[in-house]
């Protein structure tokens, strides 16, 4: 399955904010590689949250490499592979937030990079799930859909 987010998608458990879920609509991403999703309401007890706007943005971004490397010959003479090439993924989440009060917001910003070595996807798959699984918050609802787009290639 590809990255593609629930909506409803279910937010982690913070103090403060009570069964927050988080309405998303899919969005144009800045590049046609990639997949851009807007959150455009919101559930549970989230008092002083915004959703996305055009002064106060709140999106995930994910995008794959331009061209998938393949993997090096090996050295005949050690066994060895000659390189091991990466491919790189990127994700960005941005959620606009007031600094001082009265204000404009200013995003708040992760971006990630997986960046993936050539071969990986065939050779040791459950490494990179076990890599995928690891990271909390928005990576843990969508580890499924983004480890199996590293592994296939596809994002949409």
């Amino acid at each position: 399955m590809a990255f593609s987010l629930p909506s409803p998608l279910t937010g982690a458990a913070v103090t403060g904010l009570t069964s927050p879920t988080f309405t998303v609509a899919a969005d144009i991403a800045p590049t046609p590689l990639g997949k851009q999703y807007v959150v455009t309401a919101l559930g549970g007890t989230q008092t002083d949250v915004s959703v996305h706007s055009l002064s106060s943005p709140f999106f995930v971004s994910f995008t794959r490499p331009s061209t998938f490397k393949p993997l090096s010959l090996v050295n005949p003479s050690t066994g060895r592979l000659i390189s091991v090439p990466r491919n790189t993924w990127k994700m960005v989440v941005g959620k606009g937030a007031t600094p001082l009060a009265g204000q404009a917001a200013v995003p708040i910003l992760f971006r990630g990079d997986f960046i993936v070595p050539s071969g990986v996807d065939t050779a040791d798959p459950n490494e990179l799930k076990a890599f995928m699984s690891f990271i909390g918050g928005l990576l843990w609802n969508q580890a499924n859909g983004i480890s199996a787009s590293l592994i296939d290639g596809v994002i949409g």
